[in-house]
């Protein structure tokens, strides 16, 4: 079955760029760095507990304040990080440190977790993969971790915490019973998981390549191996800044994420790991076919130069019998003798069979 082919954004590889505009700035000014990835600012609260669930889309980010106060669980969702109104007015209202929110909206920055004096906050780049075009996404992920919210950050709207929306609604018991870090927990296990996914559509495309290499290697065999070593390395460099968030983060010792839930972290720390080591498998295995496609290629050369060097030595003797009966001398032996011709031809036959069987016999083709 043909494996669906990767498509990366525009200029996948380009490094942090700071902007002039940007220079000298304060720390925590509220300040979008990054490419605007969609028109309008959607906010949407979902609040719950074991007996209780609430869903709705709020318009004014003053209706998500009162939620702070509840015991219940409360994950408040925003898509769209241009609006530096908005990320003031969400510092002000939960009595968040502007830092926070500046960091938020740094779209460029490496993933990273930070503890302040009553919150966590958890930054990772999310790649999703469309499953009509192929075409992998990237986009910022920002998560504010309190004791009885969680604030997720998304530069666009989309569909990739729906699984997590679902378990919500139908009550599953162990994400409607736990607090903020289980629910953290949920949202990270499915960017890692997109990152084994991603990885697996690749490796099934190295893996079938490997296949054909080995069987009849053509010129496009090489640009296939530096298409997929691009894939793969736009991949790898965003799983590894996220292998070292999710290893501090496991490390962390705060009152926000309960012991009972230590244990769920530690598994994204596994998962996480396991992503790497694929990544790092399949750079090798990359590596690998470049070398064998050299080498078969060397080989198929030394072949051709092998039958090219036997077919030139065949033709000396030959080319220097038929030079000497080819001179302008009046007097030459066997001139005039009438089997003089087929003579010749007899001798250049013996000859080049004759250097066959020898060659043959050295085991030199």
């Amino acid at each position: 079955m043909k494996t669906p082919k990767i498509s990366l954004p525009h200029n996948p590889f380009n490094f942090i760029k700071k902007q002039k505009q940007e220079i000298g700035m304060s720390p925590d000014a509220l300040y979008f760095r990054g490419v605007r990835k969609s028109e309008n600012t959607l906010l949407n609260i979902i609040d719950f507990d074991s007996e209780s669930l609430e869903e709705k889309s709020i318009q004014n980010i003053a209706e998500a304040f009162p939620y702070s106060k509840k015991e219940t669980v409360t994950w408040l969702n925003v898509d769209g990080l241009h609006d530096a109104d908005l990320m003031k007015n969400i510092s002000d209202g939960f009595e968040l440190e502007q830092l926070i929110l500046s960091t938020v909206m740094d779209t460029q920055a490496r993933p990273t977790v930070q503890e302040f004096d009553d919150c966590i906050l958890i930054s990772i780049k999310m790649l999703q993969q469309d499953p009509d075009t192929n075409r992998i996404s990237v986009e910022n992920l920002s998560l504010i971790l309190t004791e009885s919210m969680l604030i997720s950050f998304q530069e666009k709207k989309g569909d990739v915490f729906d699984p997590v929306r679902e378990r919500i609604r139908k009550n599953r018991k162990r994400i409607r019973s736990s607090g903020t870090d289980y629910l953290a927990f949920a949202l990270l296990d499915i960017v890692i998981d997109n990152y084994i996914y991603i990885l697996g559509i690749l490796g099934e495309k190295i893996e079938a390549l490997e296949e054909s290499l080995l069987i009849d290697p053509k010129k496009d065999v090489i640009e296939e191996i530096n298409t997929y070593k691009r894939e793969l390395n736009f991949i790898r460099k965003n799983i590894k800044p996220a292998r070292e968030m999710i290893l501090s983060l496991a490390k962390l010792d705060s009152e926000l994420i309960d012991d009972d839930n230590e244990i769920h972290f530690r598994e994204l720390q596994d998962n996480i790991n396991q992503a790497n080591d694929t990544s790092d498998s399949y750079r090798e295995m990359l590596s690998d076919q470049l070398n064998i496609y050299h080498t078969t290629i060397s080989s198929k050369l030394n072949d051709i130069m092998k039958f090219l060097t036997i077919f030139s030595v065949i033709f000396i003797p030959l080319t220097f019998i038929a030079g000497i009966y080819g001179t302008n001398f009046d007097v030459v032996p066997e001139l005039h003798y009438e089997y003089s011709y087929y003579i010749m031809w007899g001798v250049m036959i013996i000859v080049a069979v004759g250097m066959l069987i020898y060659f043959k016999k050295k085991d030199w083709f």
